[in-house]
């Protein structure tokens, strides 16, 4: 699902805690979710943990939404009708339920779970997100990508990969985009990236190796999970910087814990984010937000829904200022 908040701001407050790495391990900080109400016709609420003042990107990763387990027999699920992106790409992830998805490009598909439904945005695209009449519990993530300069205004586009699941050392690994434990993602980046579920059994303790350029943000779904040291509750996000070559992750639970581990090389240029819209400046926004509100054929249209797209919420009165990482200490 998408950012459909009726009054988005560039940038969310959160928590930021540094751990207590053991020596020798990663520094690893503990980063909060705040909950968010979204709008539409179906409103569901969602814990969102990128962005916010403390950590703003986890390489290119720019935006997380876990959600649920959501009964959708009493909330009604999502209905997400058609709204616009730019400069992104969007990673949706299920781990229960089914959601139909149409673009502007004319994809029609189904997000379910262990399957990778990748949009690009670059200069603009339009879709719709609903939660299927099958679907009875909706539980996952919303990822967005953040497009470097040079291909921020890239083409439409839309990949669907079905990856094989890898066991190592008491863990099931799901490697959708990068490289982990062998398993190597086909679908291609503008930056380097890695994206995995990764399910620990009960007490199971495994070492991964990793790109020591990369920062990684380890998302906890279900159970307690110890990375390099540092206890992870469900909802948290553990953010590992730059540097070590290997993570160990500890299930601490009697029951199977569930984690979705991000990384990346860290993306060093500023952004805007303001509702659905990725730029540089604010007249980035302001423009983008001008074409959707005028029909412009910048972001197409998404046939099949049956109802009205969604119009785009006020500006703030203030110049939407561009945000990167605080300074590395």
């Amino acid at each position: 699902m998408s950012n459909v908040e009726t009054e988005p701001v560039e940038v969310r407050c959160g928590t930021a805690v540094d751990g207590e790495p053991q020596a020798g391990t990663a520094r690893v900080d503990v980063l909060t979710p705040r909950d968010v109400p979204l709008g539409g016709p179906r409103a569901m609420t969602v814990r969102r943990t990128l962005p916010q003042r403390a950590r703003t990107l986890i390489g290119a990763w720019c935006f997380a939404d876990h959600y649920g387990p959501d009964d959708v027999g009493e909330t009604g699920g999502m209905d997400v009708a058609p709204h616009p992106h730019t400069g992104l790409q969007t990673v949706s992830w299920l781990f229960s339920g089914e959601i139909e998805h149409r673009d502007s490009l004319g994809s029609h598909a189904f997000v379910r779970p262990g399957e990778l439904n990748l949009m690009t945005g670059g200069y603009g695209i339009a879709h719709s997100e609903v939660s299927t009449p099958r679907t009875t519990v909706l539980h996952g993530v919303q990822l967005w990508v953040a497009l470097p300069e040079a291909h921020r205004d890239t083409a439409r586009d839309f990949r669907h990969h079905v990856p094989e699941p890898v066991t190592t050392g008491g863990a099931e690994i799901r490697v959708f985009l990068g490289s982990l434990a062998g398993s190597v993602s086909p679908v291609p980046t503008f930056t380097p990236l890695l994206g995995a579920e990764i399910v620990l059994r009960p007490r199971a303790s495994v070492t991964l190796a990793v790109d020591p350029g990369f920062e990684h943000g380890l998302l906890i779904d279900e159970g307690t999970v110890r990375l390099a040291g540092v206890l992870l509750r469900p909802t948290e996000l553990g953010y590992v910087h730059p540097g070590p070559g290997a993570l160990t992750l500890t299930n601490e639970s009697d029951t199977t814990a569930r984690a979705v581990l991000l990384g990346g090389t860290p993306f060093e240029e500023e952004i805007v984010v303001w509702w659905n819209f990725i730029g540089r400046s604010h007249e980035d926004i302001v423009k983008a937000r001008e074409d959707w509100q005028n029909s412009s054929d910048r972001f197409g249209a998404v046939e099949g829904y049956p109802g009205d797209r969604l119009p785009a919420p006020v500006l703030p009165n203030a110049t939407i200022k561009p945000r990167g990482n605080p300074p590395r200490g």
